[in-house]
């Protein structure tokens, strides 16, 4: 029967497509599409219940780890005024336990062995810059400028000389310079483009490596001021300090 069945021409039932109006959005969703959709979406409305839940039903003053470092207004108050009022500055607010700020512990002399670290990162960079830029200075040629090079010939009379004039024409005529390929222009110029990139940079981390210098100096014990604009023997429009004489044991 089965066989029978299959022999028998039936109609073939297809999904309805999309409208021609509404080409633009896409294929037309089916109903399995929709069951796909329709799962996703309720799994995460369920995660959002569930984390709702959970955040509604919270104990605030449930122990952690990190309360052994946090301070709570209410008893800080209670405990030590004065201490409160410096835990206060610190970000303690209206009871709510938040991180102690992170004290500076650095002790002057470790703070300025951090500014010779960076001082002395930019000044490695800068050597960097520098043979960097040697290095382009070097392979490049500047395929413009015509060689100055002179020759000078010695003649016994002016026959010697008329034939010493003769061979120099005729050896310019023959010494023709190839025309440079176009291949070889734009990697001169690409390589031009890096080496002004370089002096840029270079002159940039200089700059700033002269910032440092003048940081680290100012943070050294000794009475300095900053000298007028009327007391500078070579105006600048960077700030010059002047550093009170001091005997030396």
């Amino acid at each position: 029967m089965s066989s029978i069945r299959n022999a028998v021409s039936r109609r073939a039932h297809k999904e309805r497509s999309q409208p021609n109006a509404r080409r633009k959005f896409g294929i037309l969703e089916k109903h399995k599409d929709y069951v796909v959709r329709a799962k996703a979406y309720h799994k995460k409305d369920e995660t959002l219940r569930v984390l709702k839940e959970k955040a509604a039903s919270r104990n605030p003053d449930e122990f952690h780890t990190k309360m052994m470092k946090k301070v709570h207004k209410e008893r800080a108050a209670l405990r030590d005024p004065d201490e409160f009022h410096s835990k206060m500055m610190k970000g303690v607010v209206d009871g709510v336990h938040r991180n102690e700020a992170q004290k500076n512990d650095y002790t002057p002399d470790e703070i300025m062995l951090i500014n010779t670290q960076d001082i002395s990162y930019v000044r490695y960079k800068i050597q960097t810059e520098k043979k960097e830029i040697e290095r382009l200075s070097s392979t490049l040629h500047f395929l413009d400028n015509t060689p100055c090079n002179k020759h000078i010939y010695f003649a016994d009379d002016r026959k010697e000389a008329k034939e010493i004039l003769l061979k120099k024409s005729q050896m310019k005529k023959s010494s023709i310079i190839a025309e440079v390929p176009s291949k070889i222009k734009r990697k001169v110029a690409s390589s031009y483009k890096q080496l002004e990139a370089h002096k840029v940079r270079a002159a940039e981390l200089q700059n700033v490596y002269d910032e440092m210098c003048l940081q680290k100096e100012l943070q050294k014990k000794g009475t300095k001021r900053k000298l007028r604009e009327d007391e500078l023997v070579n105006p600048t429009s960077k700030p010059v300090y002047k550093w009170r004489m001091e005997r030396k044991r």
